[in-house]
């Protein structure tokens, strides 16, 4: 990784893009990667990353925090490629974690401020966690109760915080909606004592999913109404993540406004985001190749990547992810379903047309596709994974990771 120059000195407001802007340099970015790509006769499959796009999306990010005093916290559980860790500490407070590798993963490569959320922690897991964690959030009283003691007899100082249930969620897919009938995540308000919150030093809250600062203000009202009286004793609270602070269309002036107004009535509190793919959004692609072409009452492209294995949400939300220069069915001339080569007969990505027809070895650009992508591979059927590169200012392509045989072995025995 080349080193990466410090921006404190640089005005961060001065820097943040209009809406308009901000969707022209992601979609610049795409194509960027996707020329690059092309013109380096990159072996597929692949997820290509622009450096210079998580210095924009930081950027912006860092505004937040110096307008607000604020922290941001990268969850690792969207995207965890440690190799641009250098770049992204020169904008965020630390990392969030689900676990023990993650926060290992964050202690280690990253620096700042660790912090863990699991819906259930293993004694081993605690013990391990409460040597590197700054801020340890636990999922019940239960859980709390257990490992209570442990924590506050800690060498070193550990920030012990809970996570509520507001019962308000604005979801935009039912698996999504940690506040639905029967979640195991978070405590309900009517479930709380004040002897239950002995040495809990803050609150953490995660009910969005890909929305906006207005979904976060409606949400905060619920929580305040709930919780209020127990915000007055704590000394954090932590919003979450799911916020797209970073994409066209998102109102940043909106989210500072929230923040300064819940810091406003509770002073004494330190705020924290958690974001995932506000990070990384609009900054990678993954670029695969055709490798058969088949008809069965439609054209169909066999293509080296998988929805299943390389691409779950395409699958799991479900969403039909953007192609660089591929239209909806119909739109142009030539209309295809794109496949996966794994045995999953569900394994298709979408339908899509082309202004030419496809060939055999013509590359596949999938937009959009550092976030829940990487972290989420699986070697199902022994499908090579994707290589991991990052495009760098210079134009040269570095490439940070490539998998073989021996990554889909040496998890099988």
């Amino acid at each position: 990784m080349k080193s990466v120059t410090s921006v404190s000195n640089v005005s961060s407001e001065s820097r943040i893009a209009s809406d308009d802007a901000q969707s022209f340099a992601a979609q610049e970015t795409f194509t960027r990667l996707s020329n690059a790509a092309a013109s380096a006769k990159l072996e597929t499959p692949c997820y290509l990353m622009d450096h210079a796009a998580f210095h924009r999306n930081g950027r912006i990010l860092k505004h937040v925090q110096e307008e607000t005093g604020a922290k941001i916290l990268l969850a690792q559980k969207a995207f965890a490629c440690f190799n641009l860790y250098p770049t992204l500490r020169n904008y965020l407070a630390g990392t969030t974690a689900s676990g023990i590798h993650e926060a290992r993963l964050g202690a280690e490569e990253f620096g700042g401020e660790v912090h863990v959320f699991s819906p259930a922690y293993t004694p081993k897991e605690m013990t391990d966690l409460i040597k590197i964690a700054d801020h340890i959030v636990f999922n019940s009283l239960s859980q709390w109760n257990r490992y209570r003691e442990e924590v506050l007899a800690a060498e070193r100082p550990v920030s012990a915080g809970l996570r509520i249930n507001p019962e308000y969620a604005e979801s935009v897919a039912e698996i999504y909606n940690p506040c639905a009938f029967g979640s195991r995540f978070g405590v309900l308000a009517k479930d709380l004592t004040e002897d239950d919150l002995l040495g809990i030093d803050g609150l953490h809250f995660h009910t969005l999913c890909e929305q906006g600062s207005d979904a976060l203000e409606r949400t905060l009202e619920h929580v305040i109404a709930k919780f209020g009286t127990h915000l007055e004793r704590m000394k954090w609270l932590n919003f979450g993540g799911g916020h797209l602070i970073t994409t066209a269309g998102y109102d940043v002036p909106r989210l500072i406004r929230v923040i300064r107004e819940v810091q406003a009535r509770f002073p004494h509190l330190q705020i924290y985001l958690e974001p995932g793919e506000a990070i990384s959004t609009g900054t990678g692609v993954l670029v695969g190749s055709v490798i058969d072409l088949v008809t069965n009452g439609i054209d169909i492209a066999v293509l080296d990547v998988s929805a299943t294995a390389h691409m779950p949400d395409v699958l799991e939300m479900p969403y039909r992810p953007d192609v660089e220069n591929g239209g909806t069915p119909g739109e142009k001339a030539h209309s295809y379903r794109l496949g996966a080569p794994t045995c999953l007969s569900g394994d298709v990505i979408g339908d899509y047309s082309f202004d030419k027809p496809l060939e055999i070895g013509d590359q596949i650009v999938f937009q959009d596709m550092s976030h829940y992508t990487m972290v989420k591979n699986t070697t199902f059927n022994g499908v090579r994974l994707p290589s991991i590169a990052i495009l760098q200012e210079d134009g040269q392509i570095e490439m940070v990771r490539e998998f073989g045989y021996a990554d889909y072995k040496m998890r099988l025995g």
